[in-house]
């Protein structure tokens, strides 16, 4: 494959006639008949990174349109094709595209809703803001799937009310999974009440019951899951309408926690994810012999602090590490498993909960950990963060270090006081200076973390990224960095590694004449 063409096909600075040139190339080469077809694979890389640009015009993107149905599909998704440019009758797939965009004609969902084919008929039905009538034609459509998939993606109440008393399984399953469902039908697609059972399923449809489809099915065109069984009673998809339900916040907590007991673990599970269960629900859950499911319930905002100090003790590391992640976990508890448990470096949904008093507390605390964690937070109050910069312990500074607002003085400081432990952070950092970068790049010995966020750095002069073309990955991102020398962009265009010679072909500070010279 060219990787120069794909990098041109992606420069921004890519004269609009070149642009053309490269369009014409790509429509002109047919999709690749085969798996080492390289012209074909090529074309469509080319298609796939000129269809990304943002400055195509009219008769640009009619040209790369007219390749094939896929590529007017992605046109039609980033929206360099508008409805006026569509007919649905040669683009259905666009049409499509548009309608789900929401800005499809209006009498295309209509059409689509009687078309004979029913993948076409699937993917209206995934649309938003249908019309009535079209989701009526829809629900009653009779490959159930087109129901199903309506079940799935409708945000109309009495709509889905209805579809969740479909005399087929597999709509009630998507209904149990669809958040805008009315609350007494998700009940009754627990408890059964006032619901006639289901006459038929996907298993019964295609096979003669009862029928268990094992884990090594033979048959190619078999699109049934593993696991899949019947024997009248639609027994596998009943059991992930169950499961869906159970796990549907807008599902009732009364029928939910009737499940809290059951035999199965994937139903137990379920109701751990729960977020409206009674107090006494989530606390049996919390003693479930699996661990699993108790870090299901540790990470559930509608567990209490109770159960998080409970769980804070389990044996298993990921159920502390879920109490971690609660959204109210007190911070007492935080602060013990910090001894304990590996958290990670990303801010936790308590800390970016916290007061400002809290936040004040856990800054002046004596562990450092618990400083840390503040630390991790990127909307710190300012004396509260120039603080934690200046924290004597490497890894709080560490966790501040790419924060907004610090003076590139601080950085130097930081960089001072803990040297090669927090350079990579520093040079993360969106507000650190050219001359800082260039500092940082020529630190012996180099560190290679800092070299690769300095070869993105928005900031980063020529000086600093020079030094960055020495380690490997860095090398990659310096040289699509529009900083770069143009004599060390044309010259990377002859590197070993093909990434870089795409990242270089894609660079805008390569000079036009030489884009010109490669596609001669």
């Amino acid at each position: 494959m060219n990787r120069i063409l794909c990098g041109l096909a992606a420069n921004p600075a890519l004269p609009p006639e070149l642009v053309d040139r490269l369009i014409a190339l790509a429509a002109a080469t047919p999709e690749p008949s085969a798996p080492s077809d390289p012209a074909g694979h090529l074309a469509e890389v080319l298609v796939w990174r000129l269809d990304e640009r943002t400055d195509l015009g009219p008769a640009q993107v009619a040209a790369l349109a007219a390749r094939d149905e896929d590529t007017a599909t992605r046109l039609a998704r980033t929206g360099h094709l508008r409805a006026s440019d569509v007919d649905p009758a040669v683009w259905p797939l666009a049409a499509l595209a548009l309608i789900d965009e929401g800005r499809g004609q209006p009498e295309w969902s209509r059409r689509f809703a009687a078309d004979p084919d029913p993948s076409l008929r699937r993917q209206l039905a995934s649309c938003p803001g249908l019309p009535a009538d079209v989701e009526d034609a829809l629900a009653a459509d009779p490959d159930p799937e087109v129901a199903a998939e309506l079940a799935w993606c409708a945000t109309s109440a009495p709509a889905l009310a209805l579809l969740a008393r479909h005399p087929h399984a597999e709509v009630r399953r998507a209904v149990a999974g669809n958040e805008a469902a009315p609350p007494a039908a998700l009940a009754a697609l627990l408890t059964g009440d006032a619901l006639e059972p289901a006459r038929s399923c996907l298993v019964c449809d295609s096979r003669e019951i009862p029928f268990t489809h094992g884990p090594y099915c033979q048959d190619a065109e078999c699109d049934l899951l593993p696991g899949a069984e019947c024997d009248g009673t639609h027994g596998s998809t009943l059991h992930d309408t169950w499961q869906r339900a159970l796990a549907n916040p807008a599902t009732p907590p009364a029928a939910v926690a009737a499940f809290a007991e059951h035999p199965s673990v994937l139903l137990r599970w379920a109701v751990a994810e729960h977020p409206g269960l009674p107090a006494h629900v989530y606390a049996r859950l919390a003693g479930d012999p699996v661990p699993g499911i108790r870090a299901c319930v540790a990470r559930n905002p509608g567990t209490g602090p109770e159960v998080s100090r409970v769980l804070a003790a389990d044996p298993e590391s990921d159920v502390r590490r879920a109490v971690a992640h609660h959204p109210r976990t007190p911070f007492d508890v935080l602060g013990r498993l910090t001894l304990t448990t590996r958290l990670g470096p990303h801010p936790l949904p308590r800390i970016s909960a916290a007061t400002p008093e809290e936040l004040a507390e856990g800054a002046a605390s004596a562990n450092a950990r618990v400083r840390m964690l503040v630390a991790h937070r990127h909307d710190l109050p300012p004396e509260l963060r120039d603080r934690l910069a200046a924290d004597p312990d490497a890894s709080v500074a560490k966790a501040v270090a790419p924060h907004q607002g610090l003076t590139p003085e601080r950085l130097r400081a930081m960089v001072a006081l803990h040297g090669q432990q927090v350079i990579a952070r520093v040079a993360a950092n969106p507000d650190a200076p050219g001359d800082l970068l260039t500092e940082l790049a020529r630190h012996e010995p180099p560190v290679r973390r800092a070299l690769r966020e300095i070869a993105s750095h928005p900031n980063a002069t020529a000086e600093a990224l020079l030094p960055c073309l020495a380690d490997v990955k860095a090398r990659v991102r310096a040289a699509a960095h529009p900083a770069l020398p143009p004599g060390i962009v044309v010259g990377l265009l002859d590197d070993p590694d093909p990434e870089v010679v795409e990242a270089a072909a894609g660079n805008p500070a390569l000079p036009s004449a030489v884009m010109a010279d490669l596609l001669a």
